[in-house]
């Protein structure tokens, strides 16, 4: 059976970095990597999944927000992102959002974000570290406690905003011990699932690298689905 095969977009400035981590948890999952830039030509019908990477803050303008504060903007990667997201939850195509892609995943689905997380809870210590020093409890009854188990986990933290307002037909999945949302899945399937940590960082857990592995099954089944559709009669 072959690989099922993942598109997974980065930045143009860091993913020479990132993408190799991403490529090989995918890889450990049984599944195939492809970079894409804003600067690629993305075709999602050649796709068995997605994966909508870390990065850069988005702009709030995608969302119907203005700038707070500052931050470091890619307008071109914005516009890809959200198209990628767009269509794949309007065609059904697996996607997994990491950091920045879980954002991109909920404000696709209509949702919106908090510019500046950290200011909403005063009392919370600032973390952003890609060690796993921030403690997350995972939603009894969600998918990703199906996947995971409900336990709570550390994970890792190196973002400013975090979801809001929730899109269509996705729920909260995870929160940290100080309420902020760690992670949002759509309440049905397709697969559709954003985690705003890093579990790239993580391959030595089991547990993270369960989320590739669920992301893999879902575009191998997606995979499987569009070749009996396409089979000639």
């Amino acid at each position: 059976m072959r690989r099922p095969v993942i598109g997974v977009t980065t930045s143009t400035r860091s993913g020479w970095r990132i993408f190799p981590l991403v490529r090989f948890n995918l890889w450990l999952a049984g599944a195939r990597a492809v970079r894409w830039t804003a600067r690629s030509d993305v075709d999602l019908d050649r796709m068995d999944g997605v994966i909508i990477g870390g990065g850069d803050d988005i702009s709030p303008e995608l969302y119907g927000g203005a700038l707070e504060m500052t931050a470091r903007l890619d307008p071109d990667r914005d516009r890809m992102e959200h198209d990628i997201a767009v269509q794949a939850l309007a065609d059904g195509i697996p996607v997994l959002g990491i950091c920045r892609g879980a954002q991109m995943l909920n404000i696709a689905a209509g949702g919106t974000l908090h510019q500046d997380a950290w200011s909403l809870y005063p009392d919370a210590q600032p973390i952003k570290t890609i060690l796993p020093k921030r403690e997350i409890c995972v939603e009894q009854g969600s998918h990703l406690a199906a996947r995971l188990g409900a336990k709570p986990m550390k994970v890792n933290a190196l973002h400013t905003q975090a979801v809001n307002v929730l899109g269509e037909n996705f729920r909260v999945a995870a929160r940290d011990t100080n309420g902020m949302v760690q992670a949002i899945e759509r309440c049905r399937d397709p697969f559709a699932l954003g985690v705003q940590w890093h579990p790239e960082h993580l391959f030595y857990a089991r547990r993270q690298r369960a989320i590739f592995r669920a992301l893999s099954e879902a575009s191998q089944a997606y995979a499987q689905g569009r070749r009996q559709v396409f089979a000639p009669a």
